[in-house]
C-alpha cells in the first residue's frame, strides 16, 4: 500500500534534505559524478517517500514517530573522547565510532582488501548502489554515508574471524550516523563476520547502517550481529544479501539493546543449490521495540532456506517478527522453513507476528508458523521445588527458549560473544 508521508515524517525528512544539501560538498566522493548522482538520485526518493510511516504495511506495527520528534544532526566532528572498547576476540577488528573508521582503533588483516569506504571509494563503481533496494532508509543511508567497512575477499581465501564493531560516543546532542558497508566475498571464500553495536545509556543517536554483500559461487559468509545500543538510542538497519550458485549466508542477529531497533534483510538465492539462513534473537524490556522483518527471494532451484526467530518481552515492551518467502516459478525444488516464537513475560508485551509464503513453482518443501505464550508454570514450580530462586528460575527457563535460535551459531568466537549478550538479561530486567 502506497502513502504519503506524515507531517511529522515530512518535516523530519526535509531537516534531512537539508543537512544533505549542507554537507553535500564535504561528503566521501564529493568529486565523483558517479557519487554525486548516486546521492542526488537518493535525495529524491527519500524526499518523494519521507521517513516511513505506520500507513505503510510494511511499517504498520512500528512507529517511526520518536525519531521524527528527536531532531538528529549529523556527527561533524570526531568524538572528544574514545569511547571504551571491549575486549577483542578475533585476530582482526575494524573499528567505527560515530558511523567513521577509527583507524588507530582497528587491527586489519594485509592479505586482501579491508578497511575504510571512504578512502576506497574509486574502487566501487560497479559495486556501491548494485543492490539497493528502493526504500527510504536506504536512500537516506545512500544520500548521507560518511564512511563503511569495505572488505572484498578474494575467491577461494579463508578469511577466519573479523570483528566490525561499531561505537556511538556520547556527543551531547541528538546524532545520526549512517554508515555504508560493502562486502564481496569471492567464489569459494569464506569469513566469518562479528558484528557488535553499542552505546552509551543515556545518549540519543540514530544508527542507520546498509549492508550490501555479495556471496560467490560455493562460497560462505556466516554474519553475526550483536545489537546491544544504549537503552536511548535507536537503529534502523538494512542488510542486502546476494547469493550466488552453492554458496550461503548465514546471518544471526540479535537485538538487545535501543530503544527502537528495526532489524531489516533482503536475501535473494540467484543460483543452484544456493542457502541462506536467517536466525535471531530478540530481548526487549520496558519501553522497548524490536522488529525484525525479513524478505527472502527464491530465485533458482535447488536452493533451501532457514529461519528461526525467538523474541521474548519483559515490562512494557513490543516485538515484532515480519517474515515473507518468495518462491519465483524458476525455483522449482525448493525447500524453505520459517519459524517465529514468542515468550511474553509480563501482561503489558505485546507481539504482532505476520509469516508470509508466496508460491509460484509447484515443486517445493514449504513451512511457516508462529507461536506465542508465556513462561510454563509447572516447569517454573519444578525448579522452585528443587530449591532454585524465582527469578533465577525465570531466568534458566528464558535460556532454554532461545536455545534453538542461538544453536544455529557454531563459531565459537561468535558463541562467547553471544553469551556475554544475552547471559544475565533477564536479571538485569527484573531488578
Amino acid at each position: 500500500m502506497n502513502a504519503q508521508p506524515s507531517n511529522a515524517a515530512s518535516s523530519t525528512a526535509q531537516a534531512f534534505l537539508a543537512r544533505f544539501e549542507g554537507l553535500r560538498e564535504h561528503l566521501p566522493g564529493r568529486h565523483m559524478p558517479w557519487v554525486a548522482r548516486l546521492r542526488a538520485e537518493a535525495a529524491e526518493l527519500f524526499g518523494a517517500a519521507g521517513l516511513p510511516s505506520r500507513r505503510i504495511e510494511a511499517w504498520r506495527y512500528t512507529d517511526l514517530g520518536p525519531i521524527a520528534q528527536a531532531g538528529f544532526s549529523e556527527a561533524l566532528t570526531l568524538a572528544p573522547e574514545t569511547p571504551a572498547l571491549p575486549t577483542m576476540r578475533a585476530a582482526w577488528r575494524a573499528v567505527f565510532i560515530d558511523g567513521r573508521f577509527a583507524e588507530n582503533l582497528s587491527v586489519l588483516p594485509q592479505t586482501y582488501r579491508c578497511g575504510s569506504l571512504a578512502a576506497g571509494l574509486d574502487h566501487t563503481q560497479s559495486w556501491l548502489g548494485a543492490q539497493a533496494e528502493k526504500l527510504p532508509l536506504v536512500a537516506l543511508n545512500t544520500m548521507l554515508f560518511e564512511d563503511g567497512l569495505l572488505l572484498d575477499l578474494p575467491a577461494g581465501m579463508a578469511g577466519g574471524e573479523l570483528e566490525l564493531l561499531s561505537l556511538a560516543s556520547h556527543a551531547g546532542r541528538p546524532i545520526a550516523f549512517h554508515p555504508r558497508h560493502l562486502i564481496r566475498i569471492g567464489d569459494g571464500a569464506s569469513l566469518t563476520l562479528i558484528e557488535t553495536s553499542l552505546g552509551p545509556a543515556e545518549a540519543v543517536y540514530l544508527h542507520n547502517p546498509v549492508f550490501e554483500i555479495s556471496v560467490g559461487a560455493g562460497a560462505t559468509l556466516a554474519h553475526v550481529r550483536i545489537q546491544r545500543e544504549g537503552r536511548a538510542g535507536f537503529q534502523l538497519s538494512t542488510v542486502q544479501a546476494a547469493v550466488q550458485a552453492g554458496g550461503t549466508y548465514d546471518n544471526f542477529t540479535l537485538n538487545a539493546g535501543a530503544r527502537l531497533v528495526r532489524n531489516e534483510i533482503h536475501a535473494v538465492l540467484l543460483g543452484p543449490k544456493a542457502a541462506c539462513h536467517m536466525n535471531g534473537a530478540q530481548l526487549a524490556g520496558d519501553g522497548q521495540h524490536a522488529d525484525t522483518t525479513t524478505f527472502l527471494d527464491h530465485a533458482a532451484p535447488d536452493c533451501a532456506s532457514r529461519q528461526t526467530y525467538k523474541t521474548v518481552l519483559a515490562g512494557k515492551s513490543r516485538g515484532v517478527f515480519q517474515g515473507k518467502i518468495l518462491v519465483r516459478q524458476v525455483a522449482q525444488r525448493t525447500d524453505g522453513y520459517q519459524m517465529n516464537q514468542a515468550l511474553l513475560l509480563s501482561e503489558e508485551a505485546e507481539i504482532d507476528a505476520k509469516p508470509q509464503l508466496e508460491i509460484y513453482a509447484d515443486d517445493v518443501k514449504c513451512s511457516h508458523g508462529a507461536t506465542v505464550g508465556a513462561l510454563d508454570e509447572a516447569q517454573l514450580f519444578y525448579l522452585r521445588t528443587r530449591g532454585i530462586p524465582a527469578e533465577q528460575a525465570r531466568a534458566m527457563l528464558v535460556q532454554a527458549f532461545l536455545v534453538e535460535a542461538v544453536d544455529g551459531v557454531t563459531n565459537p568466537i561468535a558463541q562467547a560473544a553471544l553469551a556475554e549478550a544475552t547471559g544475565g538479561w533477564w536479571e538485569r530486567e527484573a531488578a
